[in-house]
């Protein structure tokens, strides 16, 4: 980590001393062609203005940077506990036992959570005045400030709108290739980001409930009505009680095959998606 806000090299003293402008953006290719004309041009004065700025830069900014990499230890130790998979209380209550097997859905969808509430959020207004006021940023949402415990669902969300909306142009491609005007990379990765987030915070929740779905409740809430002593008892059970006790468990178990076959198939697509969750 660094408490730089700019790098020496990439300013335009650096692009004085060095005679050849460092370009703002530019592809792989663009910028091996660079280092390459630049090198040649003034290999002195390329390495005075790549290498010794950057060298002269670390001297002058080492007692900041051991302060900024001291925050950033407490934070991450901390704060945000970037070493370890966290359930949210509402999915795995603190001090209750969970199995393993159980925990890993609501760990990981909790982590996709907080990259999206809070880093992508971070993300969307960091470089933004007017969006820092529009989101009603605290102090502490950016700068040297920053612990990353701000949290704005909305602004996360219209981070993944904007770079779902990235199309291949001549930034990455010719007009006449095949790829000219498609989704990125980026794009397509945050299209799938959302759609798991949305699943996870909108729909997930909103599942009705196996037991009741399936009728089960409503069978169990009428046995213990006929027979308050023993309400599970097969002795006292007629026909019709078999045959509706067969047909609900019958489609519970339906119901929580499909609900662990969706369950199962987004947890694997977030698996895939995982290069993608960095800021």
């Amino acid at each position: 980590m660094s408490s730089r806000t700019h790098y020496w090299s990439c300013s335009k003293f650096a692009d004085w001393l060095r005679g050849t402008p460092k370009p703002s953006a530019e592809t792989s290719k663009g910028w091996s062609l660079w280092r390459k004309k630049a090198k040649s041009s003034h290999p002195v004065r390329y390495w005075m203005a790549d290498t010794g700025l950057d060298y002269i830069q670390s001297f002058v900014y080492w007692p900041t940077d051991q302060l900024y990499s001291l925050k950033y230890y407490i934070n991450n130790r901390w704060v945000t506990r970037s070493h370890s998979l966290t359930a949210h209380p509402r999915d795995i209550k603190p001090g209750s036992w969970c199995d393993v097997g159980h925990r890993f859905l609501p760990c990981l969808f909790n982590e996709l959570v907080e990259f999206v509430e809070i880093e992508q959020a971070w993300h969307h207004i960091a470089w933004d005045k007017e969006a820092r006021t529009k989101y009603k940023a605290p102090f502490y949402a950016t700068g040297w400030f920053r612990w990353r415990t701000w949290r704005c669902p909305q602004a996360g969300l219209d981070y993944l709108d904007w770079a779902a909306g990235l199309k291949m142009d001549e930034e990455w491609v010719s007009k006449d290739d095949p790829d000219w005007g498609k989704p990125t990379n980026q794009a397509i990765a945050a299209q799938e980001i959302k759609r798991l987030y949305l699943w996870w915070t909108q729909v997930r929740p909103t599942r009705p409930d196996a037991y009741a779905e399936s009728g089960w409740t409503a069978y169990c809430d009428r046995r213990r009505i006929g027979y308050p002593d023993d309400f599970m008892g097969t002795e006292d059970a007629t026909d019709a009680d078999r045959v509706e006790s067969k047909t609900a468990l019958d489609s519970l178990t339906e119901i929580e095959q499909r609900y662990e076959a969706e369950d199962e198939d987004m947890m694997v697509r977030l698996i895939k998606i995982r290069g993608h969750l960095w800021t």
